[in-house]
């Protein structure tokens, strides 16, 4: 090798070198080291796939669901876990499996533990209970050992610690108001037993809407964790997509931390295939004139949130959440879907034109 090579080659693995390092004060640069997250909730499919609904693509061709997926660059797919829910969906074992499925078909795993056995949100988040009355030391040491299980037999790749902890988590123990240092080492715990059991899986914090959330991070700022995670629904936390990229940008710029809305939806009716209540139903709930309930409505609301988050430097992509949620218990049904109209397939199963929102940037 002459020195003219010689110094190409030192230089080469110097950059190399540069590209791999990581600010050990800020942790790893995200931006770099992980994809643009196009990602779907689809917690509810394990039980939607037992009646064998049909699906369809754009074309009205009928496909497997996950191919309709992948085939429309969805990358992630988001699933919630309880600890012992009353049946065996969401649970240990259902969620253990299907993310063997999900990463034979090409996608990435990201799990929502709601340290919970049902729903956990800003106005909900009871104990397991199984750990119900314990010690709080007893309570930490069993969010280690149930994290640590997950990351060993599951091995996402991205985790939330807990699921729109707005309030707190795994209440009383982890209760913010009045308890931030318990609900700190709560937290601790569980990213803990992430970090010693994986060295590739991304910790996201996840907070409920706009409001607040410079607050909320500012607490938080002690953990170690990734990824901020933003929930953003009209309905609930305002109509002004400005105002989502604001609170981005500046969580962004105050903590150094990729941001990604972590869920979102968005309807394309205001009709309804069964008989179970709509949680969307009413112009006054939608972005108008911008964004009606329509097939194109969905997909350029869909569109502006990716774009919104795109545009931050740090910005790694969206979740859409209950893109399964057909009316699978039938027509007639009053306990069916109350999402379906906020699918990602219209009423006759057939993919909307939101789905090709989800290719790369």
């Amino acid at each position: 090798m002459n020195n003219a090579l010689r110094i190409i080659a030192v230089l080469c693995m110097l950059n190399l070198f540069s590209c791999n390092k990581k600010d050990k004060k800020n942790g790893p640069n995200l931006t770099q080291e992980t994809e643009y997250i196009s990602a779907v909730d689809i917690s509810s499919y394990p039980e939607i796939a037992a009646v064998n609904p049909i699906f369809f693509d754009s074309n009205k061709k009928q496909l497997d669901f996950l191919k309709i997926l992948k085939d429309n660059g969805v990358n992630t797919l988001r699933l919630r876990l309880w600890v012992q829910p009353n049946g065996r969906h969401c649970g240990f074992e259902e969620v253990r499996q299907f993310s063997k499925t999900l990463r034979n078909h090409g996608f990435k795993v990201w799990l929502t533990l709601h340290y919970s056995d049902t729903w956990a949100d800003p106005g909900h988040q009871v104990v397991p209970k199984q750990w119900q009355g314990r010690s709080r030391a007893a309570v930490g040491d069993s969010v280690y050992a149930y994290t640590e299980k997950v990351i060993r037999e599951i091995d996402p790749n991205f985790i939330q610690i807990g699921n729109e902890i707005n309030s707190g988590f795994l209440h009383p123990y982890g209760t913010i108001s009045g308890n931030n240092e318990d609900f700190i080492a709560l937290l601790q715990r569980a990213s803990i037993a992430i970090r010693k059991n994986s060295n590739h899986c991304k910790i996201i914090l996840h907070y409920a809407g706009i409001d607040g959330a410079a607050w909320f991070y500012n607490a938080v700022a002690s953990v170690d964790y990734d990824i901020i995670g933003l929930s953003y629904y009209p309905i609930w936390h305002g109509k002004s997509l400005q105002a989502l990229k604001a609170t981005l940008q500046d969580l962004r710029t105050a903590h150094n931390k990729a941001v990604v809305v972590a869920e979102t939806a968005y309807p394309f009716t205001l009709d309804w295939n069964d008989w179970t209540n709509n949680i969307v139903g009413l112009d006054a709930q939608l972005i108008l004139p911008d964004y009606p309930a329509t097939g194109l409505g969905q997909k350029a609301f869909v569109q502006q949130v990716k774009k919104t988050v795109l545009e931050i430097d740090g910005g790694l992509g969206f979740c859409y959440w209950g893109g399964e949620l057909i009316a699978w218990k039938g027509d007639q049904s009053t306990q069916g879907s109350v999402w379906e109209n906020q699918a990602l397939f219209d009423f006759e199963n057939v993919a909307l034109p939101v789905l090709s929102v989800f290719r790369m940037r």
